[in-house]
C-alpha cells in the first residue's frame, strides 16, 4: 500500500486534484463523503500568503472531516515559500503539496506553476529548501514538461525524490499542451517503473470513467489516481470508480433527488463558508453536471447560473425535484 511520509493509504487511492475555485471546503466534504482517499485544497499564491491576502488565507481552511487533507501553495520566490510554509504549518494540513504544473498564463509568467519546469534546477532546490523547512511531507504536482522537446520527467521525479519529496502527482500533458489533446501516461508509467523510484507515483488527466482508472492501475502499474474535471459537478464519481474496482460492473447513477440534495447542500455550505454573494457564484459552475443528461433543463439551469439571490436557486433545485423527481438516468 502506497504512503506518503507516514500517511498509510489504501491500494490505489482516488485523490482529489487541487483546483482553483472549485475544490473548496464545501466540495472536498462532498468528495470524501464519495469515497476520495486524500483532497488537496485550491492552489493558494505563496505572495498572497505572507501579504495576508484575504483570499489566500481564506483557502487555508480545512476540516477534520478532510483528513488526510494536503494544502497546495505555489510560487517560484524562496524566500517567499518558506514563508508561506510558516503560514500553511498553522493550519495543521497532512500534507503540503508543491504546485509545478499550473499552465495558467499569469502564473507561468512569474515564473511559478508549470513556468517553472524551464528551470528544472530551481524546481529540485526549491523543493529540498521547503522539505528542510517543515516536518509536514512535501509532494509535488507537475506535467511530463514544458514541452515536448522538453520532457525529463523520469530525471526530474527522481531528484525531487532525493532531495526529500513525499509523492509525485504528475498530469500527462506539457505546459504547452494546456488541457488539449490527450494525456500520456508512458511517460508517468516510466516514472513508476524506474528501479530507484521509491516514493507513490499519482497519474493525473483524463481519469474520465471507471474504466480509465483500472486501466491507470491495472496497464500503467501507477499507485493511485488524480481525480480533476471528471468530479466537477459530481462527487459521485469516486464512489463509481471504487465500485467498478470491486465488482467490474458500473454503479446506478445518482437519482434526481440525489443530485438535487448534494446541489442544496453545496451551495448552503458554500454560503456558510464565504458568504451569500461568493457561496452562489461560486458554485455555479457544478450546476451544468449535477443535472447532465436531463432533457428540456435549460430553463432551470438559467435560472440556477444567472441568479444572484440563494433563494431562487434554491427554489429553483425544488422545482427540479418536483418536475423531474422520477426521471431515471442510464449507466454511462
Amino acid at each position: 500500500m502506497p504512503k506518503i511520509g507516514d500517511i498509510e493509504l489504501p491500494d490505489f487511492p482516488l485523490l482529489l486534484a487541487p483546483m482553483e475555485d472549485v475544490s473548496d471546503p464545501p466540495f472536498r466534504a462532498l468528495c470524501k463523503e464519495q469515497g476520495a482517499d486524500v483532497v488537496f485544497t485550491e492552489f493558494i499564491s505563496s505572495e498572497g500568503l505572507i501579504r495576508d491576502a484575504a483570499k489566500s488565507v481564506m483557502k487555508l481552511d480545512i476540516y477534520e472531516k478532510e483528513r488526510p487533507v494536503g494544502i497546495q501553495i505555489f510560487g517560484a520566490n524562496l524566500d517567499s515559500m518558506l514563508q508561506s510554509v510558516e503560514i500553511v504549518e498553522k493550519s495543521n494540513p497532512d500534507i503540503i503539496d508543491i504546485n509545478f504544473g499550473c499552465p495558467v498564463k499569469k502564473v507561468v509568467s512569474k515564473g511559478a506553476g508549470a513556468g517553472i519546469l524551464k528551470d528544472i534546477d530551481l524546481m529540485v532546490s526549491l523543493t529540498e529548501a521547503m522539505v528542510k523547512h517543515t516536518k509536514l511531507p512535501i509532494t509535488v504536482k507537475t506535467r511530463l514538461g514544458w514541452d515536448e522537446d522538453s520532457i525529463k520527467i523520469v530525471e526530474v521525479a527522481e531528484r525531487l525524490q532525493d532531495v526529500g519529496c513525499k509523492a509525485i502527482s504528475i498530469h500527462g500533458r506539457t505546459r504547452a499542451q494546456m488541457y488539449k489533446g490527450y494525456a500520456k501516461w508512458e511517460p508517468i508509467a516510466e516514472v513508476k517503473n524506474n528501479p530507484r523510484m521509491h516514493i507513490p507515483v499519482f497519474g493525473n488527466g483524463d481519469v474520465d470513467s471507471p474504466e480509465a482508472a483500472v486501466r491507470m492501475r491495472d496497464d500503467y502499474g501507477l499507485d493511485g489516481a488524480m481525480i480533476g474535471r471528471a468530479s466537477i459537478g459530481y462527487p459521485w464519481f469516486f464512489r463509481e470508480v471504487k465500485h467498478y474496482f470491486k465488482t467490474g460492473e458500473h454503479l446506478a447513477p445518482p437519482t434526481i433527488k440525489e443530485r438535487v440534495e448534494a446541489a442544496r447542500r453545496h451551495l448552503q455550505m458554500s454560503i456558510d463558508w464565504k458568504g451569500e454573494k461568493l457561496g452562489v457564484f461560486e458554485t455555479r459552475r457544478h450546476y451544468t453536471n449535477y443535472f447532465k443528461g436531463i432533457p428540456n433543463f435549460k430553463e432551470y439551469r438559467m435560472k440556477m447560473v444567472t441568479s444572484d439571490d440563494a433563494v431562487d436557486v434554491f427554489e429553483a433545485f425544488d422545482e427540479v425535484l418536483e418536475k423531474f423527481g422520477n426521471y431515471q438516468f442510464e449507466n454511462a
